[in-house]
C-alpha cells in the first residue's frame, strides 16, 4: 500500500491536511462557517459536548487557554456532534443553557448531522484540532493527559502546541491521543466507534 493510500484511509485528519469546511448553527443564534474565522492566525476546532465528565473536568482549563492566546491571534470554536438520542443532555437546548450559564469565550456549534465530526475524524470529547493561518493541521489530540481530574494532569499538550505555533515555531509534538468519552454516533451503541477509527499514535 502506498503512503497516499494509507493517508486516504485514515479516519482522523492527518498533520498538514486542510481544515474541512462546515456551516453550523450556534447557541448565539448565528450560523458559522470556516470562513467566519478567517481573521484568526490560529484556529482551534474542538469537539465537545454538554455531559462528558472529561469535558466538564477540563472546560475551565480550555477557557484559560482561549483567553491566554486570544491576543496572539488564536480563536477557538467548539462543536457538539453527539447524538441527543443517545444522550439527551447533548441537545441544542442544553447547549444554549450551558452557554447562558458558563459564558465560554467561543462559539458553540451544533453538528446535528455529524458530517463535521466525520469530516474531521473526531474520536472523543474533547478532541482538539489546531490549524495554522493557511488552515493546515499542525496539532491534533488531547489538551490534558487527565482532563477528568485536571489537578492531577502532568502535561498540557494543547498549551505547548499553541505556545510554539504563536512563537513561529514548529509544533514539536503534533499528535497525541485524545482522552475522553467517544463521540455518540446516531443510531449506534453509546460506545460504538467507526471501524477505521483507532489510536492516533
Amino acid at each position: 500500500m502506498t503512503d497516499n493510500l494509507k493517508h486516504q484511509s485514515a479516519f482522523t485528519l492527518q498533520i498538514g491536511d486542510k481544515a474541512p469546511s462546515f456551516t453550523l448553527p450556534a447557541t448565539d443564534g448565528k450560523t458559522y462557517s470556516l470562513a467566519d474565522f478567517s481573521t484568526a492566525k490560529t484556529l482551534v476546532v474542538f469537539f465537545t459536548c454538554n455531559h462528558c465528565p472529561f469535558v466538564l473536568g477540563s472546560n475551565e482549563t480550555t477557557r484559560k487557554l482561549a483567553e491566554k492566546y486570544r491576543s496572539r491571534g488564536v480563536q477557538f470554536a467548539a462543536v457538539n456532534s453527539n447524538s441527543e438520542h443517545t444522550h439527551p443532555a447533548d441537545s441544542f437546548e442544553h447547549m444554549v443553557e450551558q452557554m447562558d450559564e458558563k459564558k465560554f469565550p467561543w462559539p458553540y456549534l451544533r453538528d446535528q448531522s455529524q458530517e463535521t465530526a466525520n469530516a474531521y475524524g473526531a474520536l472523543r470529547t474533547p478532541h482538539f484540532f489546531v490549524f495554522d493561518e493557511e488552515r493546515k493541521l499542525v496539532y491534533t489530540g488531547r489538551e490534558l493527559d487527565n482532563p477528568r481530574i485536571p489537578e492531577k494532569a502532568t502535561v498540557n499538550n494543547l498549551d505547548a502546541a499553541l505556545a510554539e505555533i504563536t512563537s513561529g515555531k514548529a509544533v514539536s509534538i503534533p499528535l497525541t491521543n485524545p482522552v475522553g468519552c467517544n463521540i455518540k454516533w446516531e443510531g449506534k451503541d453509546a460506545h460504538w466507534m467507526p471501524a477505521e477509527a483507532c489510536d492516533l499514535v
